[in-house]
């Protein structure tokens, strides 16, 4: 891949494993140096049963061309955060991309609000909700002193107002997309950037797991989960965010929120198979219940 991020500097945070994983990889690719901040570290994982760590995504980033640096760091405890922050303005003295991958939220128990445990569903919010906020509130202050293009995406799942069928799970998705579309209007002065983006059906490695196979023979899984024949690798969503941070009109974006595949048409890009999966057309054909009207219709074209 063409180096056109060399001398950029890039924050993921939640870049342990999938989509935060693949993101950093792909920014290494074109060049940038990347933090790869988040909990699992070797010897002491945060999540059980999960062998993959921030030093491992660091060393990856590494091996494909960027300079990947490995930070432990607690998202929710806002000192830090602010120690992380400090780290990468005295290393680097700038910050240009920043992707906000945070969840951290257990397993999702698709039980009725009142049923389920308070601690669970604030749980929840306190890892997918406030941690996006705290690592922000750090961040910007460093893009805004740095000059040029900037970025700050915000992962999250799904596109529309269709419930999600998890009352703290929607509440927690609908928030990432309200701090990009709040976010964008308070640094549009500064013009940096602020995009909600949600991949599609992610074959991440708890994904392959689940389904008992491995990205070599992923398509074993297809009979048991058609919509798998329209999955992503982790690397599709971070070659859109490549293109975003590249793309010099990247500012009528701001406040809006897209697909990995609506940006890979736009852009004209593929996964790494060649193919530009698309699972959301999939869904909206085979689970009508699903046809929503797009949040960007709604509210982001506002910003």
């Amino acid at each position: 891949m063409k180096k056109t991020l060399e001398g950029k500097v890039a924050l993921v945070a939640g870049a342990t494993r999938g989509a935060g994983r693949g993101i950093a990889c792909t920014l290494g690719e074109a060049g940038a140096i990347v933090y790869c901040s988040g909990r699992s570290v070797r010897g002491e994982p945060a999540t059980p049963n999960r062998p993959e760590t921030i030093e491992e995504t660091a060393e990856m980033v590494t091996a494909r061309g960027g300079i990947g640096i490995a930070v432990r760091t607690d998202h929710t405890a806002p000192e830090q955060v602010a120690r992380l922050l400090k780290q990468i303005e005295r290393e680097q003295k700038r910050l240009d991309i920043v992707v906000n991958d945070l969840w951290a939220g257990g397993e999702v128990s698709w039980r009725r609000f009142w049923n389920i445990p308070i601690d669970d569903g604030l749980h929840m919010l306190e890892h997918a909700v406030r941690a996006h906020v705290i690592t922000d509130h750090y961040a910007v202050p460093l893009m805004i002193k740095t000059k040029g293009r900037r970025l700050i995406v915000e992962v999250t799942e799904g596109d529309g107002f269709y419930y999600r069928g998890h009352f703290y799970y929607d509440l927690a998705r609908i928030a990432e997309l309200r701090i990009a579309w709040g976010l964008a209007h308070e640094l549009k002065r500064y013009k940096i950037a602020v995009i909600a983006l949600t991949p599609g059906f992610m074959r991440t490695e708890m994904v392959l797991d689940s389904l008992d196979v491995t990205e070599a023979n992923w398509r074993d899984a297809i009979p048991r989960r058609p919509e798998f024949a329209e999955s992503e690798t982790p690397l599709f969503i971070g070659r859109t965010i490549v293109a975003l941070a590249t793309d010099a009109k990247v500012m009528k974006k701001s406040g809006r929120v897209f697909t990995s595949t609506k940006l890979a048409k736009e852009y004209d890009l593929t996964d790494i198979d060649g193919r530009v999966p698309n699972v959301w057309s999939y869904i909206s054909d085979k689970m009508p219940s699903h046809r929503y009207k797009s949040c960007d219709d709604v509210f982001y074209s506002y910003c």
